[in-house]
């Protein structure tokens, strides 16, 4: 399901975002911290745990929650159900979280949504209502096209862009790939005509499709259809450039005259009031993922960047991130 919007409605759907001209590369406290040991003594599960994914099956919301899920079974045996649910902002799934205050029993996989959203619209929640356990990653975004589409490089579509509305897919209206389109319109003074997607998955299906012209897609969500010669890259909205594989040749905005950067975290959020004993479990249980070959390896597909922040750490740099969010999205308040 998609809808397309102008510039002035796609603004209103999305709380009357503006986006400002900032090109961002956001750094929270750093370094890679644990989450103390001991396995959470005093707690563990006593049914089987729900990892929520607000967003449809085959993006990288989804990607991240199946990979949590199992690699904290395999390092605690537990059983862990991945249960989507979805909506073109992910409102919906935090909103089910909200539901579930002080049960330990429910994770959900969290992006920049959670702090985004409720800048932008009413939200019976914010980031602040939840329990933040860790970030395990940051996630950049790139500009795709059709392989046999007439554009060849960012500057492509921009000229164009001045001389027609291009039709531009996201997923949700706060989201990166939202953010990151945005800006380039700030920076190149162009405007998209926005196609609302519920997932990275519908979005790879429009463009193959050819139902819209460009998407901003995480490199998981399409790095197969490049490498099968499917989609192609235009430019990745990064501060530096990917060092080896699939995505080596893609050149960064900056590179290209549009200074434009925005990386997302990744992470995992419990239920707010939850036990203190109970997010020691989940923080010693992430840590313990983050320590093997299979987080390596999700890190490796992905083309994330590998950036371990856990408990009051994670807090700090999320409250930091909210306020650079608000200027990027032309709030000023809290």
């Amino acid at each position: 399901m998609s809808r397309s919007l102008s510039r002035r409605d796609f603004l209103r759907a999305s709380g009357g975002m503006v986006v400002g001209a900032y090109a961002l590369g956001l750094v929270g406290c750093g370094g890679q911290t644990g989450g103390g040991g001991g396995g959470g003594a005093g707690w563990e599960p006593t049914q089987d745990v729900v990892m929520i994914v607000p967003f449809e099956a085959g993006g990288g919301s989804d990607i991240l929650g199946r990979a949590m899920a199992s690699g904290m079974e395999q390092v605690r045996e537990i059983n862990i159900t991945v249960e989507n649910r979805p909506s073109t902002t992910g409102a919906v799934g935090y909103s089910y979280l909200l539901e579930q205050q002080g049960d330990p029993h429910y994770l959900l996989a969290s992006e920049t949504t959670a702090v985004a959203l409720p800048i932008t619209t009413e939200t019976p929640w914010t980031w602040e209502d939840f329990t933040p356990i860790g970030q395990i990653a940051e996630d950049a975004t790139l500009m795709i096209a059709p392989q046999d589409s007439e554009f060849g490089s960012l500057q492509d579509v921009v000229d164009a862009a001045k001389q027609r509305r291009l039709t531009a897919g996201v997923v949700s209206t706060t989201g990166l790939d939202t953010i990151v389109f945005g800006l380039l319109e700030e920076r190149a003074g162009i405007e998209f005509e926005y196609v609302v997607f519920e997932s990275g998955g519908e979005l790879v299906t429009a463009l193959l499709g050819g139902d819209i012209l460009t998407a901003s897609l995480n490199p998981s969500e399409v790095i197969g259809q490049l490498e099968a010669g499917d989609l192609k890259a235009l430019v990745a909205f990064a501060e530096k450039p990917y060092e080896s594989g699939e995505l080596a040749d893609v050149p960064i905005a900056k590179d290209e005259g549009y200074d434009v950067a925005f990386t997302q975290y990744r992470g995992l959020f419990g239920p707010g009031g939850i036990p203190p004993e109970a997010r020691q479990y989940w923080t010693d249980a992430l840590v313990a993922w983050t320590e093997t070959d299979n987080y390596d390896k999700y890190i490796r597909d992905n083309y994330l960047i590998s950036l371990i922040r856990m408990g009051q750490e994670f807090e700090s740099y999320l409250q930091d991130y909210e306020k650079t969010t608000r200027k990027v999205l032309g709030e000023t308040g809290g």
